[in-house]
């Protein structure tokens, strides 16, 4: 089976297609920037894009995705090297306190901006809403959003 990860085409073998996409990227590619968090699809620590879109990668059936396009943490930075928007407003920001949660954030805090560039208070919680963050850094992470979206945070956001 081949599948297209962050724009290259990868052989995975004979792995078997109920695998979830998880434990593919991890154990088969090395991409271990996508993180295992509970394994049943509540905390979103697994979040990868599927053409485009987030998702949980961990009830994800490789088999499912074997003709998308799937992009995992690894694969947001630029060709140059230099960090996403996102990536680097996180850092300004300094959103991650243990960081486990941090690469399912930013995946679907990348997601939202390329559907809604400017998104309000509301867009950002909606998007943002199956992601659990044991440390509490939501409003962090929320003027993180805003800040990558070139916005000044508004009224009610803290820092």
């Amino acid at each position: 089976m081949q599948l297209n990860v962050n724009g290259k085409s990868h052989d995975i073998g004979d792995i078997d297609p109920s695998t979830p996409l998880l434990w593919v990227l991890r154990d088969t590619l090395g991409l271990v920037g996508t993180k295992y968090g509970c394994g049943v699809g509540q905390c979103s620590a697994c979040t990868v894009h599927i053409d485009g879109q987030p998702v949980q990668s961990c009830q994800l059936p490789v088999q499912s995705v074997a003709d998308a396009r799937i992009t995992t943490i690894e694969g947001i930075a630029n060709a140059d090297g230099t960090l996403h928007p996102v990536q680097q407003a996180w850092i300004d920001e300094d959103v991650p306190q243990c960081g486990y949660c941090q690469a399912g954030q930013i995946m679907s805090a990348v997601a939202l901006l390329e559907n809604t560039p400017t998104p309000s208070d509301a867009d950002i919680d909606g998007a943002m809403s199956r992601h659990l963050c044991r440390c509490g850094t939501y409003n962090r992470i929320r003027k993180a959003i805003h800040v990558a979206a070139g916005q000044v945070p508004k009224t009610g956001s803290a820092s």
